[in-house]
Order: C-alpha cells, then sequence, then structure tokens
C-alpha cells in the first residue's frame, strides 16, 4: 500500500485508512480479522469516533496487538471543554492506549460549532492542553462546511482537516477544491471522506448498506474512477464507506492507483450530471 506525507510532521499514512464503523456491532473475532487484514494489506491509518455506534469498543482489542505500528486517530464530537475532555478520557479507555497520533473536532459544520469550540472553555482549548500532556500528538478536525472548514484554518494552526472530497461534489458543485488549496497553504495535511459516494439516496430509497447514509458506489469500474480522482488530489489519505465489501474494494482499488488521465476525468465529468453531490457550498444553496 502506497503511503503519503502526513503534512510536515515526519508521518506517513497509507493512502486508505481504515473507518472504525467497519467494525461496529461485529463480534470480536470477526473485527480481529478485520483489521488484522487491514494492516496485512498495509493499512496503518486508522480513524474512529464516539458517535460510530459501539465501535469504539469494538476497534480497541483488535487493534491493541498492532498499536504501536498505527496512527490512531479518534474524534469529539463535544464543543464544550468539559465535555471533550470526560468523552476523550473515555475513548482512550475503550481503544486502549495512552495517546492518539490525532484528536479531531468532529463534525464541525455550523457558526455555532465553531464559536463554541474555538471560544473560551471550549473543546479545542482541552484538546491543546491535552497535547502539552502527551494524551494528543496532533490536532485536526472534521467538517462538512466548507465555509467552517475555512474559517477553521484561518483560526488555528491544524494539523489536518478530514473532509468529503469527491468526484461529483467538485465537478458538479464546486465543493472541496477551496478547502484543499487552503490547507495546503497553511501546511495542514488533508484527509478525505466520501471518495466512493455516488450521490444523496432518492427520496424513499432504501438502504442497500446499513452503514452508509448515502449511496455508495460498488460498480468496480466506476468506483475506481471515483475514488483514484480523490487520491489524485492532493491529500495523505482517504477513508473508504464502511462496509467490508466497500473497504475491500477501495483497497483493491489502492494497490493499482494510478493519477486519472483527462479522458477518465472527462467520463467522470459526464457520469456526475446524474448524480446528486452530497454536499454543497452553503453560499451556493
Amino acid at each position: 500500500m502506497q503511503k503519503r506525507p502526513y503534512g510536515n510532521t515526519g508521518e506517513q499514512l497509507s493512502i486508505i485508512g481504515f473507518g472504525g464503523i467497519l467494525v461496529m456491532d461485529t463480534q470480536p473475532a470477526e473485527a480481529s480479522a478485520l483489521v488484522a487484514e487491514a494492516v496485512d494489506r498495509g493499512i496503518n491509518y486508522f480513524d474512529v469516533a464516539p458517535t460510530y455506534g459501539n465501535a469504539e469498543e469494538c476497534l480497541g482489542p483488535a487493534l491493541e496487538p498492532y498499536r504501536q505500528q498505527v496512527f490512531l486517530a479518534c474524534k469529539t464530537t463535544q464543543r464544550k471543554g468539559e465535555e471533550a475532555r470526560q468523552e476523550l478520557h473515555r475513548s482512550l479507555q475503550l481503544l486502549r492506549t495512552d495517546h492518539f497520533d490525532l484528536y479531531q473536532l468532529h463534525g464541525m459544520t455550523s457558526q455555532e460549532d465553531f464559536d463554541t469550540a474555538t471560544g473560551p472553555g471550549g473543546a479545542l482549548e482541552v484538546i491543546v492542553k491535552a497535547q502539552r500532556e502527551g494524551l494528543v500528538r496532533h490536532v485536526g478536525f472534521s467538517a462538512h462546511s466548507a465555509e467552517i472548514a475555512l474559517a477553521l484554518l484561518d483560526h488555528y494552526p491544524f494539523a489536518s482537516v478530514l473532509f468529503p472530497l469527491n468526484w461529483s461534489n467538485y465537478l458538479n458543485a464546486n465543493f472541496g477544491p477551496q478547502v484543499v488549496d487552503t490547507a495546503r497553504e497553511k501546511g495542514a495535511a488533508r484527509l478525505a471522506l466520501k471518495g466512493m459516494a455516488y450521490g444523496r439516496l432518492a427520496q424513499g430509497a432504501q438502504k442497500r448498506y446499513a452503514k452508509c447514509w448515502y449511496e455508495p458506489i460498488d460498480q468496480p469500474e466506476l468506483a475506481s474512477l471515483a475514488l483514484r480522482f480523490t487520491l489524485s488530489q492532493s491529500i495523505t489519505a482517504a477513508i473508504p464507506p464502511g462496509e467490508p465489501p466497500l473497504f475491500r474494494l477501495a483497497m483493491d482499488i489502492a494497490d493499482r492507483f494510478a493519477p486519472l488521465s483527462e479522458a477518465e476525468i472527462g467520463a467522470l465529468k459526464q457520469q456526475a450530471q446524474a448524480s446528486t453531490p452530497l454536499f454543497r457550498l452553503q453560499s451556493a444553496a
């Protein structure tokens, strides 16, 4: 598995990450097998969050034998400092580790999220303090709003941003390029979500995959184009959908990764016309 630099930290991460939701609601043997398979395939970047059901409880024991050889990222959904501190310590306990390589403000979307988390007594203060104490090595955030992501990048020297970087969003809604460009200028690593998303579920449509709230791509040819589009941007790594068959498909695509050709980008532009982007700029909504 190819690896790329995680910003200017000296870390090298596999271009595909293991999303903790993969092991949500699994039995211990299944979780251990999934983690072992990923490590054997060369994956060293693992990401989880308290909001992924019981994923932390399932991932902790499965990852424990490999903890010293992987880069473990976690998140806090809390915006206030004390709640974030409690969530951090609970996650450390559940994941059987004494530190996180990356700890992130999770799902930053609204102006209220920004104001509370970055204000006095907010979650960011607690995470920075935890970094000084050695509980956290790098500080980052995830966001589903380009405007809030840009505001955060201006506010603090985050090590990375985890953001939806998707072919349809890029080509059909101009959602993502501005975050990638600004993060690169600021020296923040770019980590990608939703690379294998097709678009929103049609109204009334039933989910085909329980752990995907959107319509994922499972057709190998289009999945390859979509994920390779994301990996062709100036990013460190992408986290694929949290379903084992789609995760394995992503690993296979990454093993053969080559940047998209102009003809392939043209094919994706045509395909993008038929998809409904998951996200748009708020100012364009």
